[in-house]
């Protein structure tokens, strides 16, 4: 008896889950999501924010957030301690995860900063600990982030993909009702040829997606203004016009990007008249116009 794809469900309390996904790490993906995130939130929508990068998770400390989320009951009773989640095994990341999720389960509460609600596994091991799982225990592990974590009340919940197309992603793209997909790149040929195979993937499981971002476009220099196309011009632009997407954001590259990010000052609340910070604005507005138009 042949076996069917998995049936997708709808993450209770969410309206809207978005995928921001590249297919090479290092593209500015996760910088991408966090200021995306937190300039939905500063457009009025109620944001979460999921670190789905288990084995290098970079959200907690983008969003200047640290310790373990509290505990609360979720609908249908509580569970034991030894079958709640996360289980202890899970926290210290040494062996694996509890694969199996109690009928009955308690949920996680996502710490919040800057208006938005953020889930990671950084938040569930130490700073230095290592995840060393295999694909079951990784397939569970997202499964958990995605139903034991009490994500009510959100108008869209931006999931931080890792590179590639694995096992995460596809998880997530056979649980989930995606709403849409953002492809980030650099302009560079071999990014971009990631970037295609990413994009690819998404459109064989029937997941639309919202557009790209082209990002690191150019570098401005603050001395004396001049621009340089350091991974090339506009690759992103063409690729996206050749695969028939829009784009939704032209990033260019800026020190100021990156150190706000390492400090847990997303660019878009510690300069927010910048013009990196206008322009993830920008791809914000852009965003929930591509939303409001499928819906």
């Amino acid at each position: 008896m042949s076996r069917g794809l998995p049936v997708k469900k709808p993450i209770a309390g969410v309206q809207d889950v978005i995928a921001v996904a590249s297919g090479k790490g290092g593209v500015g993906k996760s910088t991408t999501s966090v200021n995306l995130a937190v300039a939905l939130s500063l457009l009025g929508k109620k944001v979460g924010l999921l670190d789905a990068d288990l084995f290098g998770p970079s959200i907690p400390r983008m969003m200047n957030l640290k310790g373990e989320p509290d505990i609360v009951d979720g609908t249908g009773g509580g569970a034991d301690e030894q079958n709640s989640w996360p289980s202890r095994t899970m926290r210290n990341a040494k062996i694996s995860p509890d694969v199996g999720i109690p009928r009955a389960a308690k949920l996680l509460r996502p710490l919040t900063n800057y208006g938005v609600q953020c889930m990671s596994m950084g938040f569930l091991v130490g700073d230095n600990a290592p995840v060393v799982w295999r694909g079951l225990m990784v397939m569970k592990a997202l499964e958990q982030l995605l139903r034991q974590v009490d994500w009510s009340g959100l108008d869209i919940l931006v999931i931080d993909m890792p590179p590639g197309t694995g096992d995460t992603q596809l998880t997530i793209t056979q649980q989930v009702p995606l709403s849409g997909a953002i492809i980030v790149s650099t302009p560079q040929d071999v990014a971009l040829a990631d970037a295609r195979k990413g994009a690819n993937m998404f459109t064989k499981v029937d997941v639309p997606i919202l557009g790209m971002v082209q990002n690191m476009s150019f570098f401005c220099c603050p001395n004396c203004n001049h621009s340089t196309h350091i991974f090339g011009k506009d690759g992103v632009i063409a690729a996206a016009k050749e695969m028939g997407m829009s784009i939704l954001g032209d990033v260019p590259l800026h020190a100021d990007v990156c150190s706000t990010s390492d400090y847990g000052k997303p660019i878009v609340v510690s300069q927010p008249d910048s013009a990196h910070a206008k322009v993830y604005k920008q791809m914000a507005e852009a965003t929930l116009a591509k939303l409001q138009a499928r819906s």
